[in-house]
């Protein structure tokens, strides 16, 4: 008798816990739900929705008494889904984005890792992501594999990766690039092979350099 009583005092100790668990989630859902959304307005993926569904576990479990799952409609009219089950690699690194965006100011991770942020957006919608990771570099350590001298040009420091061959093996290499290789690679990623003064001049422009 001493023992179920104790287990009975534990398992309404645990739903006590667990309720007010759930409504601060409940809160907090909704919260998040709405400030991703908005962020993804400007990230290329116009008239998306990004919902926080909460669906209860009847016997409850070690994390509450719901189980979370994140849902996206990635344009007007579509259906929220499961967000693994409709994300292409670039929506998932764009949704990361926001989601890290919003949350930054709580969060405790020291770095984070953005890999094809850039993918399938360009112009103005890179002008955008490039001053968001920027943001997000005040608060973290961020670090960004990009292709768009956009994104990279907002970077505070910025370094090349670069392939060879060599004795018949593919070589990888890394190179911290100094102010005045910036400009020549972020002219390389405005204009391809060849350079022109104009493309450099663009270049110290994007990187607020003087040319």
């Amino acid at each position: 008798m001493a023992l179920a009583k104790k287990e009975h005092q534990a398992h309404e100790a645990f739903l006590s816990l667990a309720r007010k668990l759930g409504k601060e989630r409940g809160r907090a859902a909704g919260e998040l739900s709405d400030k991703v959304s908005q962020a993804m307005q400007t990230l290329a993926m116009a008239g998306g929705r990004f919902d926080v569904k909460l669906e209860a576990v009847a016997e409850g479990s070690a994390h509450g008494l719901e189980q979370v799952e994140f849902l996206v409609a990635s344009h007007t009219g579509a259906t929220a889904r499961p967000l693994a089950k409709v994300a292409s690699g670039g929506e998932l690194s764009r949704l990361s984005l926001a989601i890290q965006t919003v949350t930054s100011e709580v969060a405790e991770v020291p770095v984070l890792i953005f890999d094809e942020v850039d993918s399938g957006i360009g112009g103005r919608v890179a002008e955008i992501v490039g001053r968001m990771l920027k943001g997000l570099g005040k608060r973290h350590q961020v670090m960004c594999i990009t292709h768009l001298p956009q994104v990279a040009a907002a970077a505070d420091h910025q370094w090349q990766v670069a392939k060879r061959q060599a004795k018949g093996m593919m070589m990888s290499s890394v190179s911290v690039l100094q102010r005045g290789e910036r400009v020549e690679e972020i002219a390389r990623m405005l204009g391809g092979v060849k350079i022109t003064e104009t493309t450099r001049k663009h270049a110290a422009e994007m990187l607020g350099i003087k040319a």
